[in-house]
């Protein structure tokens, strides 16, 4: 597939991406769904407990009370037939074998009955109606729009129900007058504006507050439903986007997805994005090192952000692994670091430039049965150089534009610099290396602009100085060297480095030392 057809592709995904569980597009995730059930028994239990409290408790406790209630049961009936109604809607939405959206119907059903035992228990007495009981708003008023903007439903149906709901009011004491069951004799104009019109505007407000409600259903089943994949638990948030958990819908793989910004622009500006995102995710997925995260797939959602997905991970990175635990010994780091460079190798050989080396981009996870096993995250800003495979599309590359960390940058991308290689990765690794055995930056400052200043033309402290951790001299030589100013006398590539790294006397970070050290500090990293 050529990449027009795939452009073309990624653009017909943004209006095809199932949203629903059983209602297509319309509907709201199972997830949403789920939640509104959850809502919709509080609101039963809610409704039951209050009718019993107001309506049948204060006749229970008072004997004149209890007297009353004997003598004139049948109007007690409709009460507690509506608590009973209450208790049977919260038991089915603890059903697993009722389909949610037929749960939510029934709560539409339940918001009708109820709304007739209210006014039943309102205004079936002759003597409310007789003492002008029937002026004010009844308690359907309240009841009414608080279920709609608390259980979500489709703005035209929710229309229907509040509707079919509001009625009981003016119907109960219609059907009291006209069978002269009180002394109550409105005119139709007094009965229209005193009873039907204030419901009319309830059901006004209630469709207001649904469709707000509704919209942000789907405006959140959009963000959590992509392609395949299932948003469930933000892990984390960057200059580019965030990253969630995600599950499969049909397969019981885990995922990490990666949601980018939205794409700024129209027309040529977001086709030349897409062709970007396109490009980037195909060399993600192009890469096989080991220590490069795996990308399964990627797509455009709903509102227009690209996402990847990528294998989810059981681990910490680098950032985090330092903030947590300090700095890490030198043998700890020369092992980090070659897996590194592993990634970094085979980057350099298919003509690729991370750009954005930094510790919050590798992650140290338990891999299978492997510990201390690294993953370079994030080539979503991946330069192709010169060196690329000769269908490579270059120009899509916007120029003039900064890319990168300020703390972890190569003075080269700094000052803007055509031969930008992958000695500016190795720049980077060597801001990552200082990282990790001092646990501070190269170089800080109060602005971005002069950290990169820093980089651009202050030589570094050698890390050795900036930590009480013992850091051999030749490593100490080696980190310096990574953070030459001139890209000529760094190392040249990503394979010499982990050579010179090997090379260097240290006690080792074997797999026990590193199984012991996950089994004491990190014994539930797993998310």
């Amino acid at each position: 597939m050529t990449s027009p057809d795939l452009s073309e592709t990624l653009l017909r995904r943004q209006d095809a991406l199932p949203h629903s569980t059983g209602e297509g597009t319309r509907g709201l995730s199972a997830e949403i769904l789920s939640r509104s059930a959850r809502r919709l028994r509080i609101l039963a239990l809610m409704y039951a407990f209050t009718f019993f409290m107001t309506g049948f408790l204060p006749n229970l406790i008072f004997h004149d009370g209890r007297a009353r209630m004997m003598a004139d049961f049948v109007y007690w009936i409709p009460g507690i037939i509506a608590i009973a109604l209450a208790l049977i809607v919260a038991a089915v939405t603890l059903s697993d074998r009722v389909p949610l959206p037929v749960v939510l119907n029934v709560g539409l059903a339940f918001l009708i009955a109820s709304n007739y035992g209210i006014a039943i228990a309102e205004y079936a007495n002759p003597a409310r109606l007789d003492n002008n009981g029937w002026i004010g708003l009844s308690w359907v008023g309240v009841w009414t729009p608080l279920y709609t903007v608390v259980v979500p439903t489709r703005p035209q149906k929710a229309l229907l129900a509040t509707l079919a709901s509001v009625s009981a009011v003016p119907l109960i004491i219609g059907w009291m007058v006209v069978t002269e069951r009180t002394t109550f004799h409105p005119d139709p104009r007094q009965f229209f504006f005193a009873i039907v019109f204030p419901y009319l505007l309830i059901v006004a407000m209630s469709y207001a507050g649904q469709r707000v409600v509704y919209a942000l259903g789907r405006e959140a089943t959009r963000a959590q439903e992509l392609g395949s994949y299932r948003l469930v638990e933000r892990l984390g948030e960057g200059g580019m986007g965030e990253v969630w958990r995600a599950k499969h819908r049909l397969l019981a793989r885990p995922a990490a997805i990666k949601l980018l910004r939205p794409s700024v622009g129209q027309g040529a500006d977001a086709e030349m994005a897409l062709r970007r995102f396109e490009r980037e995710a195909q060399v993600t997925a192009q890469l096989r090192s080991p220590h490069t995260v795996e990308l399964w797939d990627f797509g455009v959602a709903g509102d227009g952000r690209f996402y990847y997905v990528m294998e989810l991970l059981d681990g910490l990175d680098l950032d985090t692994l330092v903030k947590r635990h300090g700095p890490l010994p030198a043998e700890r780091v020369i092992h980090l670091l070659r897996q590194v460079c592993h990634s970094l190798s085979e980057a350099e050989a298919r003509g690729l430039v991370h750009r954005d080396i930094k510790p919050a981009n590798i992650l140290v996870c338990r891999y299978g049965g492997d510990y201390d096993f690294v993953k370079v995250l994030d080539f979503g800003i991946v330069k192709i150089t010169h060196a690329a495979s000769p269908g490579a599309d270059v120009g899509v590359t916007q120029q003039n534009v900064l890319r990168g960390t300020p703390a972890f940058i190569a003075p080269e991308q700094v000052l803007s610099r055509d031969e930008v290689d992958g000695r500016a990765d190795l720049y980077s690794a060597g801001c990552v290396a200082y990282w990790l055995l001092t646990g501070n930056l190269v170089f800080t400052a109060d602005t971005a602009i002069g950290m990169m200043t820093h980089h651009a033309h202050t030589p570094p402290t050698p890390p050795s100085q900036r930590t009480e951790l013992p850091v051999p001299p030749e490593l100490d030589r080696l980190v310096l060297s990574c953070l030459a100013k001139d890209p000529a006398e760094r190392p040249q590539s990503a394979r010499e480095l982990s050579r010179r790294l090997s090379e260097i006397d240290t006690p080792g970070w074997g797999e026990d030392r590193a199984r012991d050290w996950w089994s004491r500090h990190e014994p539930g990293v797993d998310r």
